[in-house]
Order: C-alpha cells, then sequence, then structure tokens
C-alpha cells in the first residue's frame, strides 16, 4: 500500500522519503525566504567588490521538484538516503557573467567573503573527459560568521546554498540542451547525432569564450569603456554623464575591468552628493589621492572594476563624510569596514 507524497510522487508508509517531503512542505515558505536572502547576499558581495557581472538570479526548489529528486533511484536503489541534507540544490543562485575570467574572478571572491563546502567546475572536468559539453562552476556555500546573527539573513542562517557560475554563452548552451533534452523528445533514432551536434556547438562556443575574453583585454581604452555603458543622462540632469564618466574612469584606472553599467550611473549620484559635478573637478579630487598607498592598504584580491577603483579613493578622500551620503545607505557598514582598512 502506499500513499501520494507532497507532488503526487507514490511513497510507502514509513519511507524516509516520506518524511523529507513533508518536512520540506512545511519549511518551504521560510526556504522561499532564504532564497531571497542568498540572491542578496551575492548581489552585495560582487557588487561590493566590483565585479562585472551580466545577471543574478536564484530560486527555491519546489516542493514538487524536490519529492521527484526525493524519491529517485537507480536499480531499486534510493539515490537519497537522508533527503533534506543530501540534496544540496534546495536553495540556488545562478551567477552570469561575461567572460570566463570572471568566473574564476566571483568563485574567488565568494570564496573570500562567505564559507565555501564544495567547489567543482564541471567544465574542467567534462574538458579532462576529452570531450566538450557542460561547463559550469557549481559552488555549495553559507553564511560566514560575521553574517550569521544579522537580521538581513534570518532565513538563511544555517542553510545551504547551490551557487552556479557560468558565461552568457556556457549559460545558452546549457538552457538549450537542458530543454531539448529533457523537456522535449528527442526520437532515438536521432540521439548519437544531437549529441555529435550539442558536442559540436560546446567547442564553438568554448571558442567564442575564448575570443570575448581576449577583446575584452584588448579594449582597455576610453573608447570602449564609453561604448559599454548605455546610460545617459539628461541634458537638464545635474549629474555627470554616464558615458562620460566610463570614458574618463576607463583613462584614470586603465588596468581595470568594466563595471556595471547601471553602477557608472550610480556613482555618479554620489559624485552630486559630494558637490562634484564636473570630470575637471573630479580630476581635481583625484590627483590628490594617493592610489598606490590605496592599493596596497586594499590588497584587491579579485579584479576590481573602474567604478569600485573611484568608490576606494572617493572614501579615502572625504572617510566618514562619504559613508553617510544618502546614495550609501545601504551599505554603511560595509564602507566603515573598509574605511578602517583605509585609515590603518
Amino acid at each position: 500500500m502506499t500513499e501520494p507524497g507532497a507532488s503526487g510522487v507514490q511513497v510507502a508508509p514509513g519511507d524516509p522519503a516520506q518524511a523529507a517531503i513533508r518536512a520540506y512542505a512545511a519549511a518551504h515558505d521560510d526556504l522561499v525566504l532564504a532564497g531571497a536572502e542568498a540572491v542578496q547576499l551575492v548581489v552585495s558581495v560582487l557588487d561590493e567588490a566590483g565585479i562585472n557581472y551580466l545577471t543574478v538570479s536564484g530560486r527555491t526548489k519546489s516542493v514538487a521538484s524536490f519529492a521527484e529528486k526525493a524519491t529517485r533511484s537507480v536499480d531499486g536503489v534510493r539515490l537519497y538516503a537522508d533527503p533534506l541534507r543530501e540534496i544540496g540544490d534546495q536553495l540556488g543562485v545562478r551567477v552570469i557573467t561575461y567572460v570566463r575570467d570572471d568566473v574564476a574572478a566571483v568563485a574567488d571572491l565568494l570564496a573570500d567573503q562567505v564559507v565555501v563546502a564544495d567547489d567543482r567546475d564541471l567544465g574542467r572536468e567534462t574538458a579532462s573527459e576529452g570531450r566538450f559539453g557542460y561547463a559550469s562552476r557549481h559552488l555549495q556555500i553559507t553564511l560566514d560568521a560575521a553574517r550569521e546573527g544579522l537580521p538581513a539573513y534570518a532565513h538563511l542562517a544555517g542553510r545551504n546554498v547551490q551557487v552556479q557560475i557560468r558565461t552568457v554563452l556556457q549559460h545558452a548552451w546549457a538552457e538549450f540542451e537542458h530543454d531539448i533534452r529533457y523537456k522535449g523528445t528527442v526520437p532515438t533514432e536521432h540521439t548519437h547525432d544531437f549529441d555529435r551536434r550539442f558536442t559540436l556547438a560546446a567547442g564553438l562556443l568554448e571558442l567564442a569564450d575564448e575570443e570575448f575574453s581576449t577583446i575584452r583585454d584588448r579594449l582597455r581604452g576610453p573608447v570602449a569603456s564609453a561604448d559599454h555603458v548605455a546610460t545617459v543622462a539628461p541634458d537638464d540632469d545635474p549629474r555627470l554623464d554616464a558615458r562620460e564618466l566610463a570614458a574618463f574612469l576607463a583613462g584614470q584606472y586603465a588596468d581595470a575591468g568594466w563595471s556595471r553599467s547601471d553602477h557608472y550611473a550610480w556613482v555618479s549620484g554620489l559624485l552630486l552628493e559630494l558637490g562634484i559635478t564636473s570630470l575637471d573637478e573630479l580630476g581635481d579630487v583625484l590627483r590628490a589621492t594617493d592610489e598606490a598607498s590605496i592599493h596596497e592598504r586594499m590588497d584587491y584580491r579579485y579584479p576590481p572594476g573602474a567604478v569600485r577603483r573611484l568608490d576606494d579613493a572617493l572614501l579615502a578622500t572625504y572617510g566618514e563624510r562619504y559613508v553617510r551620503l544618502h546614495g550609501n545607505a545601504h551599505r554603511v557598514a560595509a564602507l566603515r569596514t573598509r574605511l578602517d582598512r583605509l585609515m590603518s
């Protein structure tokens, strides 16, 4: 005699999966809140570091999906003896970057900021088998001790999060391949041909990723950065134009990477709060800063973008006044930590 689980999956009375499914269903509302906090955690870490990325998204595994996974078996043997503990993707965050170097930068940054319990480079594992295919960096993370007690992560404390990091091209391949193989119907007579074509596409996309990395490495000048930023302030806006600011910062920090497009407009607002409304005024401020000292004290272990470099320069120059700006209200604690480092 069996009875339906939370998703309609048949589970026998006394089956460990049944208890796990019921417990998961009972905790699901809290898990959804934890999932939102996980996304905010990753976004705040990346933005604070100034690393460029395309998107950060997240999801909490549905009860139906958990139930299906909890009851999976191979040759009659259940894959998970303790589903609540062993299923590691109950909370998931996905980071999509532009180029492969940023995948490594995001992984390194998370390792520096939170606890990484597991780190698998599935693209490297695929390559070690002498083939092309799925490529993504998968991390299992938990909160670090400093964040455990913060109200902002009240539902996330004590929980594991799977973070997937991949480039936009790797993501496109993975989504299309998953859609075809797992959501569509592939006729048996086409299976080998589809395998070959997916492998060929993966190889071509790997080459394209390499070319994108080369293009970005070479485009380190004002024109490239200005073209990269699409936000333009209206003529009557007293803030520095985001495109002009991007071009200026590309010249000021020639060795820095691009920042997110919206961050140029955001930091322009901070400059306005400081009364800086022209590139000449900004240039005067930056000429008075000791860039070498800032770089040494911050000890960047990731490639900060141009906006982060400017952010640190303004913090070093204006100190507590900069921390108290209205546009910085959401990150006061982080700024004060960085200010302590700059002043030490």
